[in-house]
Parts: C-alpha cells; sequence; structure tokens
C-alpha cells in the first residue's frame, strides 16, 4: 500500500511505504556489483564459470541514483550498498556522493568484505557513507582461505583499521557461522569485537549458497550460539530495533553484538526491507521467488512515479515471511551474491 503523507505539487511527493501487514519500509538494499574477489562457500560458487557469470547489464551510477531518488520518495530512510563486492566498482565513490545528496539524513552504509576498505575508507568517509558491515569468519590465517578461497586477512583486519580511522562507525563484523568449520571461533570472534568496540553480528547459515550445498545441520542456531557466549560473557538484551535479530550489549559495551536467526528465529515480523539486484530487479524478500524488473521504470516517460510505482507493488506482495523449513518452501533461484548480501 502506498500511504501519502504529505503532497506539495505534482512532482514533490512524500510517500510512505506500507505492507499488508503493517511494517513500514524504511530500508532500501542496492546491489551495485555482483562481482566479487572472494568466493565463500555460504554464498558464492566455486566453480569459476559459475562465479563468474555476470548479468545482461549492472545498473549505471544514473540508474541507481535515480532509483535511490525515488526510493527517497517513497520514505525510504537508510540505503545500504552491497554485492557482491561493492568496492570492486570503479564509481563507488561518485555513487555514495550523489546519494548523500539525495536528502541530508539519508543514512547510508556499506557491505564489503574489506578486502580493498584500507584505500577507499577515506574517500567514501569524505563521499558521504556512515558506516560499514565488514564480513569476517575467521580471525585464524588458514581458516580465512578456506572459507574465502582468498589469503587475505590481513588486508580485511587494514580495512577496518582504516574504517575506524576515517570514522565509518560503528563498525559491525558479519561471521556466518557453520558447524564443522568456524562455529569454534565464537568466543574469538566476540573477544575481538571487545576489544575494538565492534558490533559483531552472528548470522545462521542460510539455503542461499552458490553451490547449493546447505543442509541443515551445518547450521548453527542463534540460541546454540547464544548460550556458548553466556558461558564466558555477560549479554544484555536492547531493545527491538531496526536491525535483523536479537541484539545485545557485550558487558557494560560499548562492544554489541547480534544474533541474526533467519532460519530458527525469524525476524520477519519486523523487516522493513526491500532489496535491488545489481542488474535491476526490485525483490520483496530475500527469499523472493519473484522479482520486478525496473528497467521499463527508469525508462518511462516518468520515471521518479514509474519507480514508486514499482515500490509500491513490491511492498504490496511482501510476504508475511519466508517459509525455510516449510513443505512448500521454494528455495530462490539467485544465490545470495547475485542478490546482495
Amino acid at each position: 500500500m502506498l500511504e501519502s503523507l504529505e503532497e506539495e505539487s505534482e512532482e514533490s511527493r512524500v510517500t510512505s511505504l506500507i505492507d499488508r501487514w503493517g511494517r513500514r519500509i524504511a530500508r532500501l538494499r542496492i546491489a551495485v556489483s555482483d562481482r566479487c574477489n572472494f568466493r565463500c562457500l555460504y554464498c558464492r560458487p566455486r566453480s569459476s564459470k559459475a562465479a563468474d557469470a555476470m548479468p545482461a547489464r549492472l545498473l549505471s551510477a544514473d540508474e541507481i541514483v535515480a532509483v535511490a531518488e525515488a526510493a527517497v520518495a517513497c520514505g525510504i530512510e537508510s540505503i545500504r550498498l552491497t554485492g557482491g563486492e561493492p568496492l570492486l566498482r570503479e564509481d563507488l565513490r561518485e555513487i555514495v556522493c550523489r546519494l548523500s545528496r539525495l536528502a541530508p539524513p539519508l543514512d547510508i552504509s556499506l557491505t564489503t568484505n574489506g578486502f580493498l576498505l584500507a584505500a577507499q575508507a577515506r574517500p567514501l568517509a569524505q563521499a558521504g557513507l556512515k558506516r560499514v558491515n565488514v564480513s569476517l569468519d575467521s580471525l585464524r590465517r588458514e581458516r580465512f582461505h578456506e572459507t574465502t578461497s582468498s589469503d587475505s586477512l590481513d588486508a580485511v583486519i587494514a580495512g577496518l583499521q582504516a574504517a575506524e580511522r576515517a570514522g565509518l562507525w560503528p563498525i559491525k563484523l558479519n561471521m556466518v557461522v557453520v558447524r564443522g568449520l568456524n562455529d569454534d571461533e565464537v568466543f574469538a570472534m566476540v573477544r575481538f569485537a571487545r576489544e575494538h568496540e565492534y558490533h559483531a553480528r552472528f548470522i545462521e547459515f542460510m539455503p542461499l549458497d552458490g553451490g547449493r550445498e546447505w543442509r541443515a545441520e551445518a547450521m548453527v542456531s542463534t540460541g546454540e550460539i547464544r548460550a556458548r557466549i553466556e558461558q564466558e560473557f555477560d549479554l544484555r538484551p536492547l531493545p527491538d530495533g531496526a536491525s535483523p535479530g536479537d541484539e545485545y550489549l557485550l558487558g557494560p559495551g560499548p562492544a554489541r553484538i547480534s544474533l541474526i536467526g533467519t532460519i530458527s528465529h525469524p525476524f520477519c515480523d519486523r523487516c522493513n526491507r526491500l532489496r535491488v539486484t545489481a542488474d535491476g530487479f526490485l525483490r520483496a524478500c530475500l527469499f523472493s521467488s519473484g522479482e520486478q524488473d525496473l528497467r521499463p521504470a527508469l525508462a518511462a516517460r516518468r520515471p521518479k512515479e514509474a519507480l514508486a510505482a514499482a515500490f509500491a507493488m513490491a511492498a504490496a506482495c511482501k510476504p508475511e515471511g519466508h517459509r525455510i523449513g516449510q513443505a512448500d518452501f521454494v528455495r530462490p533461484a539467485r544465490s545470495m551474491f547475485a542478490i546482495g548480501g
């Protein structure tokens, strides 16, 4: 449902996206690339042919800004740039700079593997980037290589340090916990987060891996992760906010912990996101089986209005929740790297 809040003119209209379940859609994730220099087992297929397949055409900077401008007019307050690996995109700083001019309060963030962050953190912060999420699934060099197919742990740590210096704060660490691979590093990641005052996010392994090897036995539930953490650390629950999962203050803080139980403890009831893929398709849910092509709207005579209509349709069609574990669950045709993390 597209509910009008304020109308100044035909060209200047503030709206709010409300879905059928009463959730106000305020966040948009835009994938700016589906290329990546890592091949994480829970995301990108290991076979080079499948991993390197490219969409017909990525959205241009102009198209990304047009999509974002229409989204802001529909009430979107936060835009996260994702991939693939967004730092591989040469015009990323230009995109961030242009997005930052759309609306002064707009919260612009980035999800990255951190490999190229050391060189780009400050320029992106100067362009208007507010904060970063950095994927970090292991603090052990050999295991990091095993997980990502990249021997670049030092580069990622350097990227975190550069992000701190650039004022990209808070810094969030994304750890996908996989049984038998890195689940024995939960304590180490919590200690690392506490030492650096980061926000560590422990994420359940989801059926979105490119190799389609996901199995329920490999998933470590957030309940199990929390029980492990509480053996050594004090977790103080924080009020439900806009972030997915359950959030805790680690002891007296300021470090925080999030437990994102997409499968065992879904947060669908407070999901307030839409997603745009790198090749221009709008998705109402990470696990959607359908998506809308935004290119016709971008090419329309009045693209802003056409895009607003597409966002309204996506909100109207947003499901109450995913169906993982249900008999009628259909795994998305796209993998995580092609949807946008």
